[in-house]
């Protein structure tokens, strides 16, 4: 549905500077203000995914400013968007939710220095995120190049684990791990921007690993060979899919693209499922040459993701994806 909406909207006139638009449906614009400098600039928002408001806080501004991460850039500024039911929601609750926000962009070393605030029907929270990148850095998702090793820094599930709190069927150790995940900045993405071997750079968000990985392959015309065995997988998520839990947007993501992945015949729904499973300020997925790959992992390492790891690679051929 939003391919559709972007088609019959796109950019019009002639904007030089605007290096990166919804051109390639990447993390953030990029906007070249000088040699040496670009805006980067992103908004996400949504309601609730869990019920302890500070939390709630922390999880939007993650997502939020992960997409300057996303881009290799390092973010300077926050602008926070607030939509709450007036009179339905307690002025405490409220200011937790934004404490939360504040936590994370502390973490991050910016300021919340303005925004935006509404009467909803129901709580919304998020950023609108501003970073700066050298405009030589800015780190695509349609860059990847044939050979190319792919690599995907956080563990996937959290979708699967969110479903299950909502049944009320979530352990307390694995809530922690959720919010651990959720709740963790994909610095790294600094570090890679410096890389010349880093070719392409995306994050995993709502449209789940295939989705985002879909838009690798189609800006970069190439296809890619995942390995399911490979991949890091939340504990406590990989449990739970086999038991059944799964979000209704995990099905809506398969349906929007089934056409272009092909998985392995046979292969038990609960794989198919985890790999549609829409994230919340999920990993970064990294497309790096096979020299640079030892590098990109240590970034990883040192920023502390433990689960990153290599999980395939990227092939000349049709633009797709085949699942082994």
């Amino acid at each position: 549905m939003l391919s559709e909406i972007l088609s019959k909207s796109p950019l019009t006139g002639s904007f030089p500077n605007l290096l990166v638009g919804n051109e390639s449906a990447d993390d953030a614009a990029v906007y070249k203000i000088n040699d040496t400098q670009a805006i980067v600039a992103t908004t996400d928002f949504f309601m609730p995914i869990v019920d302890d408001p500070y939390d709630f806080g922390r999880i939007a501004a993650t997502n939020a400013i992960s997409d300057i991460y996303a881009m290799g850039g390092k973010p300077f500024m926050a602008l926070a968007l607030l939509g709450m039911p007036v009179g339905k929601v307690p002025v405490e609750m409220i200011a937790q939710i934004c404490a939360g926000g504040k936590s994370v962009c502390d973490t991050a070393g910016i300021p919340i220095a303005g925004g935006h605030s509404i009467d909803s029907p129901e709580p919304i929270y998020g950023l609108v995120a501003l970073g700066l990148v050298h405009p030589d850095k800015v780190k695509r998702n349609d860059r990847a190049q044939a050979g190319d090793v792919l690599i995907l820094g956080k563990g996937l599930g959290v979708g699967i684990m969110s479903a299950a709190l909502k049944k009320g069927e979530l352990r307390e150790k694995a809530y922690e791990q959720m919010i651990d995940a959720c709740t963790k900045l994909n610095t790294p993405g600094l570090a890679l921007a410096d890389m010349p071997g880093v070719h392409a750079l995306t994050d995993v968000t709502g449209f789940g690993l295939l989705g985002h990985l879909l838009e690798i392959c189609r800006g970069a015309r190439l296809q890619a060979v995942l390995e399911f065995d490979q991949l890091p997988i939340l504990s406590a998520a990989r449990h739970l899919v086999q038991q059944g839990f799964v979000t209704g947007a995990s099905d809506r993501n398969w349906n929007s693209y089934a056409a272009e992945v092909s998985l392995p015949a046979g292969a038990p729904d609960w794989q198919r499922k985890l790999l549609t499973d829409p994230q919340t300020a999920g990993g970064l997925l990294v497309a790096c040459d096979a020299a640079s790959a030892p590098k990109v992992l240590e970034v990883f390492a040192q920023e502390g993701f433990k689960d990153a790891r290599e999980i395939g690679v990227f092939k000349a051929g049709a633009s797709g994806i085949v699942v082994k």
